[in-house]
């Protein structure tokens, strides 16, 4: 059939390959030429009868095409016009005319010439009723084409119309619509007319199907934008216009930075899977919108903690027991636990970090100490001061729904460290409170509780962070406020008050160097002896600690750095005798208890949380009606002692030589001196007792003697608490004879060697032991 529609005229003929661009017979285009083999094969063209075979290129891209680069069927051209162009390029203009097939290449410099077979149709053939058909099936989806593409003129169509001959009008129709190089090249090489009008309409109608789907896709997406989301889309169109002009730079850089960042530490990955969301959120949002800034400050927070950064731990114990003995003089059970910790810590590299507190009165040491383990370890030091903290937010931080949320006060911590196994001090956690914001003491306990720590949840990270591997120090005055599921996660460490002679080598070995440097000073310049040191702790101050003890040097050394500016002297000395000069008049006593035995007034021992006191406790009795007059800012529960007491004397009455009508008949006054200071416990009671029984039966106490314990009705003394703090107050008054409950000899242990050597110490179960102790016999009396 082919045979019979074509006339088939060999030509040698100037070939051009053609970059992007395929040309039909009918079609008149212009085009530019700049390489030479290009320019040349015109000029071969233009002097001999202004033919040229224009082919396709099969890439684009190819700059010097060979034979194998170009498809073999294209057009026989008219050149109708050229036109130089500066740059020694030259626009075409030419006319399609038949098409040809390539059936030697003859020539390939100085251009291409090839030997073709120019395919001519004889448009004189009857169309049949299968072409008539096929001709009107094109031309309606040419149309539909037209009206769905929108991207035609009606021109077009017009044109189309007057077209009778089905070859010519496939080729016209093709040089119309939009298609990739490969279609027009199908329709190029199909050369039957009734051929070429089929493969137009298959390619016809999958263009006007994707056609339709774009334009579907936009009717869908123009319902679902209302006036919000066109704003969001006047932004992005924004965003990609300042994208492309250059403008928007910063922000992808940041983004960028982001996201390198979280990529590059090592973080569990639903907290990196977080973050990325995060970052994302941050490239779809407006520069302006106020959420960029908080999704930056979450950002900044999740890259600065310290997810894969951690110290080394030191485990040589020699050297870190050298470390913890050169900052703290004493403090021994402290030291073996940090030690012990050290020990187990080498052998098992997993284990949990511990929840150490550290209890004792104000001044001993605590905080410092917490600093010291830090230095032994090798870890660095972080501190966070419990006092007054009453929002559940300080401990983990607020919602990032509120104005200003920040993290928790424990990740920020950690984020200042830079180390995710610092050793943590919370100072003074027996003074948290709580209000209508909150639990702060219940909020710690997912801090403190190893088997819950290891995934802590800020409400600001909204993420898990490890904490496992913290060590957790806390401080506290006293674990009677602290509440008790915080208290059952720690590990208790008591730090009772210092003895004389400790206090004289803390003062010697640590506080007058450092006030010395402090205060300018060098070691010649001032002379403070040791009398003069102990004369400080006995006459100037009275505390567990060494707090007021540093003040009184702080005190010496500014007065000694007045005196060698203004005197222009290079030493000063200070001793006993001048002493006063300097610190004023001495403030306490630390002489016997009483100068003397005394009828109707004991010495007892309490436990406060600024150490151990005594308390000189007396009792009167007066002609009256059986009344007990309590005085002295007594408590609740030191009332019921005094109480018990005189029902167990009014029980025993016949043993102690008292008239047994002394309840109905005198009135007794029980009084504890330094009223303005409130006092409570139980562990007066004795001593109470003991006042009464020698104030009635006028039989004197021993100044020597001091007491402690609960008292019951059958006479029986309980244990106490305190004991140590006790013991050293007694010491610092110069009592020589302690009465302790027998349940307390255990207790005795924690007593220093020296203190123990000084003092007698005498454990009693009942309160006739107490009193063969306590009163004086009638013939050391009669001696007095």
């Amino acid at each position: 059939m082919e045979k019979q529609n074509y006339k088939v005229e060999k030509r040698k003929i100037p070939l051009i390959p053609l970059r992007g661009l395929s040309i039909f017979p009918y079609m008149v285009v212009h085009f530019d030429v700049g390489r030479d083999k290009s320019i040349n094969a015109l000029e071969e063209a233009m002097v001999n009868d202004s033919l040229v075979f224009l082919a396709s290129q099969k890439e684009a891209s190819t700059d010097m095409p060979g034979p194998e680069d170009f498809y073999h069927i294209g057009t026989v051209c008219k050149i109708k016009q050229l036109l130089k162009l500066p740059g020694d390029s030259i626009r075409v203009l030419v006319e399609g005319i038949n098409r040809g097939r390539i059936t030697q290449i003859l020539m390939e410099e100085p251009f291409f010439e090839v030997q073709i077979e120019e395919l001519i149709y004889d448009e004189e053939i009857k169309k049949d009723k299968k072409t008539e058909a096929l001709m009107r099936m094109v031309v309606d989806s040419f149309e539909e084409y037209v009206s769905v593409g929108n991207k035609l003129s009606t021109e077009a169509l017009l044109n189309i119309s007057e077209i009778q001959e089905p070859g010519r009008l496939a080729d016209v129709i093709a040089s119309y619509i939009f298609l990739s190089l490969e279609n027009k090249q199908k329709i190029l090489e199909a050369l039957h007319p009734y051929k070429r009008l089929e493969t137009l309409q298959i390619i016809l109608r999958e263009e006007i199907e994707i056609l339709k789907l774009e334009e579907k896709i936009n009717q869908r997406v123009k319902k679902q934008i209302n006036k919000v989301q066109k704003e969001y889309y006047l932004k992005e169109q924004l965003k990609a216009i300042q994208y492309e002009l250059g403008e928007d730079d910063e922000l992808l850089e940041e983004v960028e930075n982001y996201r390198e960042k979280i990529e590059s530490i090592k973080m569990p990955e639903e907290v990196k899977e977080k973050a990325l969301k995060e970052v994302d959120r941050l490239l779809k949002l407006s520069p302006s919108s106020a959420e960029t800034g908080v999704i930056r400050t979450y950002l900044d927070w999740i890259v600065d903690l310290p997810w894969d950064k951690e110290t080394k731990d030191r485990v040589d114990i020699k050297k870190s027991r050298e470390i913890l003995d050169e900052d703290h003089f004493g403090l021994e059970d402290v030291k073996e636990r940090i030690l012990e910790y050290l020990a187990v810590r080498k052998l098992a590299k997993g284990i949990k970090g511990p929840i150490i507190c550290l209890v004792g009165p104000p001044g001993v040491g605590k905080t410092s100490i917490a600093r010291s383990i830090a230095k032994s370890l090798n870890r660095k030091f972080v501190r966070m001061s419990l006092g007054g903290v009453r929002d559940e937010a300080e401990i983990r931080g607020h919602r990032r729904t509120y104005v200003g949320a920040i993290p928790g006060r424990v990740i920020s911590s950690i984020r200042k460290v830079g180390s995710k196994n610092p050793v943590f001090l919370f100072d003074e956690i027996d003074k948290l409170s709580s209000d209508f914001r909150g639990d702060p003491a219940s909020a710690l306990l997912e801090v403190l509780d190893p088997e819950q720590n290891n995934t802590f949840t800020d409400h600001f990270l909204e993420a898990p962070f490890d904490l496992s591997k913290v060590m957790f120090i806390t401080t506290a005055n006293t674990t009677a406020s602290i509440p008790a599921p915080l208290l059952d996660r720690m590990e208790v460490i008591r730090i009772s008050g210092y003895t004389e002679e400790e206090k004289l080598e803390i003062a010697l070995r640590y506080l007058l160097p450092k006030q010395i440097k402090e205060h300018g000073l060098k070691e010649a310049n001032i002379h403070i002896s040791e009398n003069t040191l102990r004369d400080i702790i006995n006459s100037y101050t009275r505390e567990s600690g060494v707090r007021n003890l540093e003040r009184n040097i702080a005190n010496l050394c500014r007065k000694a750095a007045k005196r060698i500016v203004e005197d222009k002297i290079k030493i000063v000395r200070i001793n006993s005798g001048n002493l006063d000069k300097y610190l004023g008049i001495p403030k306490y006593r630390h002489e016997k208890a009483h100068e003397e035995h005394q009828v109707g007034i004991a010495t007892g021992l309490a436990w406060t949380a600024v150490g151990g006191e005594t308390l000189s406790i007396e009792v009167t009795p007066m002609i009256g009606t059986g009344k007990l007059q309590l005085t002295g800012q007594l408590g609740d529960v030191m009332k019921e002692s005094a109480m018990a007491g005189i029902s167990y004397i009014r029980s025993k009455v016949s043993n102690f030589k008292i008239d047994e009508n002394f309840y109905k008949d005198k009135d007794i006054h029980v009084h504890v001196p330094e009223g303005a200071i409130p006092k409570d416990g139980p562990s007066a009671g004795i001593t109470i007792a003991t006042a009464v029984i020698s104030a009635l039966s006028d039989v004197p106490v021993n100044r020597n003697v001091a007491m402690t314990g609960e008292i019951t009705l059958r006479g029986r003394v309980l244990p106490v608490g305190g004991i140590k703090e006790k013991v050293l107050a007694a010491n610092r008054a110069g009592i020589t004879k302690v009465l302790l409950p027998m349940d307390n000899k255990k207790d005795a242990e924690e007593i220093p060697e020296k203190v123990k050597k000084k003092m007698d110490f005498v454990f009693v179960r009942t309160m006739d032991e107490v009193l063969s102790h306590a009163l004086v016999k009638e013939e050391h009396n009669n001696e007095n």
